[in-house]
């Protein structure tokens, strides 16, 4: 059974993966990189976000898009059904490498 939005609870959906996505950003800001959501159907739940900068050459950015931003939108807003993400390409690797870390490494708690 599908559920019929209210115009008033799209614009609350779309205020929060907003916000949610503001307070992603900093941690990919860290790294040289940056997060930009794409597109946000807010019926269907399907998320779509790409990363830029240092993201795009970065080796663990399928990680940090399936393991981190996924794992966020799909455990703070329940109503997220599929993150689908990809790289900013446009960019030659040095000139991406550049701009960050870029070969970053996340620490590994045991």
């Amino acid at each position: 059974m599908e559920t019929i939005l209210t115009e008033e609870a799209k614009l609350d959906r779309k205020r929060e993966l907003q916000a949610l996505i503001e307070m992603i950003r900093p941690a990919v800001q860290a790294d040289g990189g940056d997060l930009v959501l794409i597109d946000g159907d807010v019926e269907t739940g399907v998320v779509k976000v790409m990363l830029v900068g240092s993201c795009s050459s970065c080796a663990i950015s399928e990680t940090t898009l399936q393991a981190g931003i996924e794992k966020i939108l799909m455990g703070r807003l329940p109503w997220v059904t599929a993150v689908v993400g990809d790289v900013d390409e446009s960019m030659e690797f040095e000139d991406s490498y550049a701009l960050g870390r870029g070969g970053y490494i996340p620490k590994i708690e045991v």
